[in-house]
């Protein structure tokens, strides 16, 4: 399996420090997407402490090794987060993740928080993480749908996160990867103003080159109230 990928991490018109981290490994098929919660302490501090210990993994580990290793590095951030705030007085400190890794024949994906990891195959759009949020439960039941959940006035009210609370219970998700396939890993800074349609009409045949680039234009020219995160990877 061949990847091409396109990254990139944007303040915004709004904030004045960018609370979101990227990390992309492509010689370990490894992506990640962290956001700092907004208004907390040291919220760049969280997610650069996410994807510096993600960069930490050994290289040349056996996919499922890695993929341990993967879960094993975001859980030893939680508890680096959690002990520097505790050591500074500093209160809560946290931030979102979406961490991808692929394999020849599968992905998986751990995550906390509301920062999502997309699936486009064959033109369609799928959204393969679920938000731990307060709007997500209104989803879940049926009362929103995932477009509406955005204009909510709780839609950043997330309930999980890197660093806060004793324990961190990672969502997990697991997949086939197939030749075409293209994810989409963001933060909330690009999906509270991009629709699924939205996503699907820019994502969908777009050069890989130019892809993020105009995903976070898009986010800019529509206000760009939060940082800005986004991150494309291809399965060739």
């Amino acid at each position: 399996m061949t990847v091409r990928f396109s990254a990139t991490t944007h303040v915004g018109r709004v904030r004045k420090i960018n609370e979101d981290s990227i990390l992309s490994m492509p010689d370990q098929k490894i992506w990640v997407v962290a956001d700092g919660m907004g208004g907390h302490a040291a919220g760049d501090f969280a997610s650069q402490t996410i994807v510096d210990t993600i960069a930490m993994i050994q290289p040349d580990l056996e996919p499922g090794e890695l993929m341990r290793g993967l879960r094993k590095t975001i859980l030893q951030a939680h508890d680096t987060i959690r002990a520097e705030a505790e050591a500074k007085g500093q209160g809560t400190v946290g931030a979102t993740v979406v961490a991808l890794i692929m394999t020849d024949e599968h992905f998986v994906a751990f995550w906390a928080g509301d920062s999502r990891l997309y699936r486009f195959r064959d033109g369609e759009i799928e959204m393969l993480t679920t938000d731990h949020s307060l709007v997500a439960e209104l989803v879940l039941s049926g009362q929103l749908t995932w477009d509406e959940a955005e204009k909510h006035p709780q839609s950043n009210a997330i309930t999980r996160a890197v660093g806060v609370g004793e324990e961190l219970e990672l969502d997990k998700i697991r997949g086939d990867v197939a030749p075409g396939d293209r994810y989409l890993i963001c933060s909330d800074g690009l999906t509270k103003y991009a629709t699924f349609d939205t996503l699907t009409r820019m994502v969908v045949d777009a050069p890989i080159e130019t892809v993020a680039d105009s995903l976070l234009s898009y986010a800019l020219d529509s206000g760009g109230a939060d940082n800005i995160s986004i991150i494309v990877v291809d399965v060739i």
